[in-house]
C-alpha cells in the first residue's frame, strides 16, 4: 500500500494520540491504585488510633499487655469491635482518651463504653448466624499490626518493621506502649480489587473510544488539509506537459494557499518567458535574415556581372558582416550573463574622471553628427565599487545610442550627482523621443520603438538589455523616461562608497 501524505499525516496524528492517551490511561490507573491505597491507609490510621484507645482501656483494666502475647484472640476481639463500630463523622479527630476509674472502683459516669465481654464469651462460635459473625480482615490489618509494650518488647508482630504508621498508647500522660502498622503494599480485598478493576476498565474503554474518535478525526483532517494538493498536483502536471496557461485554484489562505500563489506566479513567469523566447527567436531570425539577404543579393549581383567589384560594393558587404558580428557578440554576452558566466573584476574607482575621459573620446563623433554635448559632472569624487571595463561598455553603449538616435542639431546632456547613498548618472538627449509606454520596454531584448528605433540606424536591439544586466550585477538600477529636451533620459544609479 502506498503511503500518501494524507495517510502519513493520519498515522502520525493517531500515533501521537495513542501514545498520549495510553500514557494518560496508564498514569491514571497507577494513580488510582496508589490513591486508593493511600485512602485505605488513612482509614487504617483512624482504626489504629481507635485501637490505641481500646488498648489503653484494656491496660487500665488488666495492668499490662501480657495476655496479648500468649493469645491472639484478645487482639482479634478488639479488631472485631473496631470494625463493628461506625467511624465517627469527624474522622480526622482521634477518639477521646479513656477515663481512669475512681478510687472506689466505680466507673466514671462520663465513660459510657460497654464493658468487654466475658472471657468465655469473647468470640462467637463458628456456627453462629451471619449477623453474629465477626467481620473479616480484608486488608490484613491484624497481620501487619505490631504491639510493643512500654519496655520496647514486641508482644505481637515484629518490633522493628520499617515504614508504616506508629501510634503511641497513652494512659493519661504515661506512654504504656506503641502500635506499629506495616504499610499497605497492595490491595488484597476482592471487593476493593473489583472497585479498582472497574475504574481501570472504564478508563481503558474511555481511552479506546478517544483513540477511535481521534483516528476518524485525523483521517478527516488529513483529507481536508490535503485537498488543495490535488488541485496543485493537477496544475503542476499540466505545466510539466507544456500547458503554461494552467492556474491553481485558490482554496485556502494558509501555507497551501501561498504555495498555490507561488505556482501561479511561476506558471505566469514561465508563460511570459516562453513568449519572450519565441519572440526572441523570431526577432533573431529576422535580424539575421535581413543582412544575409542583402549579402546574398550583393554577391549574386557581383557573380552575374550586374555590379562590378568596387570599394563601395565591398564596403556594403563589410557593413552587413559587421552588423551580423555585432548581433552575434551581443547574443553571446547575454547568454553568458544568463548562465552566470559573465565575469567581473570589481575594485574601488572614481567614476567622474572615467566619465570625463569617455565624453572627451565621443566628442568628435558628436561634432560630426551635429550634436552639442553638455556635461555637469561636479567637482567631488564619485567612488564606486565597479568593473571599469564593463562599466565603460555600458556608458559607451548609452552614448552611442544617444548619438545614433538624436537628430542633427540636437543636444546631449550628461549629469552626475549624488543622492544619499547612490550616485545618479543621467544621459538625456533631444528629439526624437519614444512613446511613454515604450520606456519600460527599451531594456527588453530585441525591442525597438517604431518611431525612433529601427534597423536602419544599425542597432541590434540588445545593447540596452546588456546594459541592464551589467548594472544589475553592480547592485544598481537603470531606467528610462522622457527627457525635458524632447528625447529619452537614461538614469543609472550605483551604490556610493567612501573614499578608500
Amino acid at each position: 500500500m502506498r503511503l500518501t501524505i494524507a495517510r502519513k499525516l493520519a498515522l502520525a496524528i493517531t500515533a501521537i494520540v495513542i501514545i498520549s492517551i495510553g500514557t494518560l490511561a496508564w498514569v491514571t490507573s497507577q494513580n488510582l491504585k496508589s490513591g486508593f491505597i493511600a485512602y485505605l491507609s488513612d482509614l487504617e490510621k483512624q482504626d489504629l488510633a481507635r485501637l490505641s484507645n481500646l488498648l489503653a482501656e484494656d491496660y487500665r483494666q488488666y495492668g499490662n499487655f501480657d495476655r496479648f502475647q500468649a493469645n491472639r484472640r484478645p487482639m482479634r476481639d478488639l479488631l472485631d469491635q473496631i470494625r463493628s463500630q461506625p467511624r465517627p463523622q469527624n474522622e480526622d479527630a482521634p477518639p477521646p482518651p479513656p477515663r481512669r476509674p475512681r478510687g472506689d472502683g466505680a466507673e466514671d459516669q462520663h465513660d459510657r463504653r460497654p464493658p468487654p465481654p466475658p472471657r468465655g464469651q469473647d468470640r462467637p462460635p463458628r456456627d453462629a448466624p451471619p449477623e453474629q459473625r465477626p467481620p473479616i480482615d480484608p486488608m490484613g490489618f491484624g497481620q501487619r499490626l505490631s504491639l510493643i509494650d512500654k519496655n520496647g518488647i514486641a508482644l505481637i508482630g515484629p518490633g522493628d518493621a520499617p515504614g508504616g504508621s506508629i501510634v503511641p498508647i497513652m494512659l493519661g500522660n504515661e506512654r504504656i506502649g506503641t502500635l506499629r502498622l506495616a504499610p499497605l503494599r497492595q490491595i488484597s480485598n476482592a471487593s476493593a480489587m473489583d472497585f479498582v478493576s472497574v475504574q481501570i476498565r472504564h478508563t481503558l474503554w474511555l481511552a479506546l473510544t478517544l483513540i477511535l474518535v481521534s483516528l476518524a478525526f485525523s483521517l478527516w483532517l488529513a483529507r481536508h488539509l490535503l485537498r488543495p494538493l490535488k488541485s496543485l498536483h493537477q496544475v503542476t502536471a499540466k505545466i510539466s506537459k507544456g500547458q503554461l496557461d494552467a492556474r491553481a485554484e485558490m482554496i485556502s489562505q494558509d501555507e497551501l494557499g501561498d504555495l498555490a500563489r507561488d505556482i501561479n506566479s511561476m506558471a505566469q513567469n514561465l508563460e511570459r518567458n516562453e513568449a519572450q523566447r519565441s519572440k526572441m527567436l523570431a526577432d533573431i531570425s529576422h535580424e539575421l535574415r535581413t543582412p544575409l539577404t542583402v549579402i546574398q543579393g550583393e554577391v549574386e549581383a557581383l557573380m552575374d556581372g550586374v555590379r562590378h567589384i568596387t570599394p563601395a560594393a565591398l564596403e556594403s558587404l563589410h557593413a552587413e558582416v559587421r552588423h551580423i558580428n555585432k548581433l552575434v557578440d551581443d547574443l553571446r554576452q547575454l547568454t553568458l550573463a544568463d548562465a552566470g558566466e559573465l565575469h567581473y573584476q570589481f575594485q574601488p574607482m572614481d567614476l567622474r574622471p572615467m566619465l570625463a575621459d569617455l565624453l572627451q573620446r565621443f566628442g568628435l563623433r558628436m561634432q560630426q553628427a551635429g550634436l552639442h554635448l553638455d556635461s555637469q559632472l561636479g567637482d567631488m569624487p564619485a567612488w564606486i565599487n565597479a568593473d571599469g571595463g564593463r562599466l565603460t561598455q555600458v556608458l559607451s553603449n548609452l552614448l552611442e545610442n544617444s548619438i545614433r538616435y538624436t537628430d542633427s542639431g540636437g543636444v546631449i546632456l550628461c549629469t552626475l550627482t549624488r543622492n544619499g547613498a547612490l550616485l545618479e548618472l543621467s544621459i538625456e538627449d533631444s528629439a526624437p523621443g519614444v512613446p511613454d509606454a515604450s520606456h519600460a520596454l527599451l531594456f527588453d531584448r530585441l525591442y525597438r520603438a517604431d518611431s525612433a528605433r529601427n534597423r536602419a540606424n544599425g542597432g541590434s536591439g540588445l545593447g540596452l538589455a546588456i546594459c541592464k544586466v551589467i548594472v544589475d550585477a553592480h547592485g544598481g538600477r537603470i531606467s528610462a523616461s522622457a527627457s525635458q529636451l524632447g528625447g529619452v533620459k537614461i538614469l543609472m544609479q550605483l551604490p556610493f562608497i567612501k573614499t578608500p
